[in-house]
């Protein structure tokens, strides 16, 4: 390549990670500006005066820890079924033999066209009369689903890529089909089971209709929640509530920038191998 060309290329990718990342630079200035700061004419500018104790709002009327605490046990348990569910369907999927396999995978593949709020009346009745509003399941059980079909998708592309030979040995050795699935199987899906954790934890932990649908305990709210406590009497404090956004995305821009690399990979080998 030219240097001309490769010159042009590298500024066209950095204007494009500019207009990407901005907006956080933009959160992250304005959450340090006093009150009166909002109505500058400046697109970015740093005070004279950082207004660090906005953190300190966020963190303490926020109810920061707490909405944090909710939110990495939803999300957690959230990815744990997906991860679990879809490995095995994926395994059943590439693996067994049986009669009407295609259909119900291309049922399961019809669930990531289906948004997920375009269920939150349906749940909601159903969860109504289950007792599972006002409780971590409520969150767990619709995020797990519409997780699952775009989960499976990518292990079961990545899953037919791994020779049967593997398998093989392992039922000669005579090992059992939950040891072959999970201890030989899931660790040769690696790179794309860090995908599906991924975009599962970044789908629920921000997803805020539903989890004020489903609750209303102050106690199992999760961290969007935190922006709420601003309201009323607090909602000019604009610097509190920008410095709330800013602690709740740095949870999901650390876990993708550490993982970036899996997941691009995980979802080439998943569509490139299936």
């Amino acid at each position: 390549m030219r240097p001309s060309r490769k010159w042009m290329l590298w500024t066209f990718f950095l204007l494009v990670a500019l207009v990407q990342l901005f907006p956080l630079l933009w959160l992250a200035n304005f959450s340090i500006v006093e009150a009166s700061g909002f109505f500058t004419d400046k697109i970015l500018f740093w005070p004279d005066a950082p207004q660090w104790h906005n953190y300190v709002n966020a963190w303490v009327d926020g109810k920061f820890p707490r909405y944090l605490l909710n939110s990495v046990v939803v999300s957690a348990a959230t990815i744990i079924l997906t991860v679990v569910i879809s490995v095995s369907m994926a395994y059943a999927f590439t693996r067994m033999q049986w009669k009407g396999r295609s259909v119900v995978y291309s049922i399961i593949l019809l669930g990531i066209m289906i948004p997920i709020h375009a269920t939150l009346l349906p749940n909601f009745a159903i969860f109504k009369e289950l007792g599972l509003t006002n409780s971590y399941w409520g969150l767990i059980l619709p995020y797990t689903a519409v997780s699952v079909p775009f989960a499976t998708f990518i292990l079961t592309g990545f899953m037919k890529s791994i020779p049967l030979a593997v398998e093989e040995s392992a039922v000669v050795d005579g090992a059992s089909i939950y040891r072959i699935v999970f201890r030989i199987i899931l660790p040769l899906t690696m790179p794309a089971v860090v995908t599906v954790a991924v975009s599962t934890f970044l789908t629920c932990w921000n997803e805020f209709i539903m989890a004020y649908t489903f609750i209303s305990k102050d106690a199992l709210k999760t961290l969007p929640f935190s922006v709420m406590n601003f309201a009323g009497q607090y909602s000019s404090d604009y610097g509190s509530q920008f410095a709330v956004m800013v602690l709740t995305s740095i949870p999901a821009v650390i876990i993708y920038a550490i993982f970036n690399e899996k997941i691009t990979k995980g979802v080439t080998a998943g569509a490139v191998k299936g």
